[in-house]
């Protein structure tokens, strides 16, 4: 790595038991800590996650409930993470939006203070959005060989979005040639623990719990009898309907049941 280092950079990847980043716990860090010397250290540790992993997070990393059978729990093991991170700077790929927050969840969950303050956040995955735009002209460039016209007129848009569907198709013959298997494609990276279809709702075990704001972590139950001014505000504000029709039928005392 050809940039000078003042203090170490650590690397992070967490496998878990699902999205939810508040919700979800750690099954397997790995961390890769680069000196300023270039010398490398590199750490890896199953952790027992203290609740099951579901068989779908398993198909994704592999790792089962009888692999984490008396591994450490994150609770055992956050003095030497802690320490592992102590001074340095922080790296990895979507690491704003998920591994920092599960990590500092799990920390706070095992009465351990760790902080992203203070520490520069490299961020691989937002360096190759900025590097490789995945915007709609960018999309038209790369699948149709050409620059967009007039972009934001919907009329040029909606061709050009239609033009480069066709091109994917074309271009990527490992792609579904249906349209309910391409849903299926499109929407393979919603959260198992999603109750709703954009994750405000998680299961928490076999109950649906708030997994935005303040409430986060609350069963649904809990907020229609203690604080059902949540509920009313969401019904009221421009959330998907899905969402909505889950708050509501809390407010009238009808809770969803998880999938079996």
């Amino acid at each position: 790595m050809d940039i000078p280092l003042d203090r170490p950079i650590v690397f992070i990847d967490l496998e878990t038991t699902g999205l939810a980043q508040f919700l979800d716990r750690v099954v397997e860090v790995s961390v890769l800590k680069i000196h300023p010397d270039k010398s490398e250290e590199f750490m890896t540790t199953r952790i027992n996650p203290e609740i099951s992993i579901p068989p779908e997070a398993t198909a994704i990393h592999g790792i089962a409930d009888s692999d984490v059978v008396g591994k450490p729990t994150f609770r055992e093991y956050a003095e030497t993470l802690k320490k592992f991170l102590e001074g340095c700077d922080l790296g990895g790929f979507n690491i704003k939006n998920f591994d920092l927050s599960v990590l500092e969840t799990e920390f706070k969950r095992a009465g351990s203070e760790f902080s992203r303050e203070g520490r520069a956040i490299l961020d691989v995955q937002a360096i190759y959005h900025r590097l490789e735009p995945r915007n709609l002209p960018a999309a038209y460039r790369k699948y149709c060989g050409k620059e967009m016209e007039n972009h934001h007129s919907s009329e040029h848009d909606v061709r050009a979005t239609f033009d480069i569907f066709k091109s994917q198709l074309e271009k990527h013959p490992e792609l579904p040639h249906s349209i309910g298997a391409l849903h299926d494609f499109c929407n393979e990276r919603r959260s198992v623990n999603w109750v709703d279809n954009s994750g405000r709702f998680v299961w928490l075990g076999n109950e649906a719990v708030v997994n935005f704001s303040k409430y986060r972590g609350m069963p649904l139950s809990y907020m229609a009898k203690n604080e059902p001014g949540f509920l009313e505000w969401i019904v009221d504000k421009d959330f998907p309907p899905d969402t909505k029709k889950i708050a509501a039928a809390a407010l009238r005392g009808e809770f969803p049941k998880k999938p079996q």
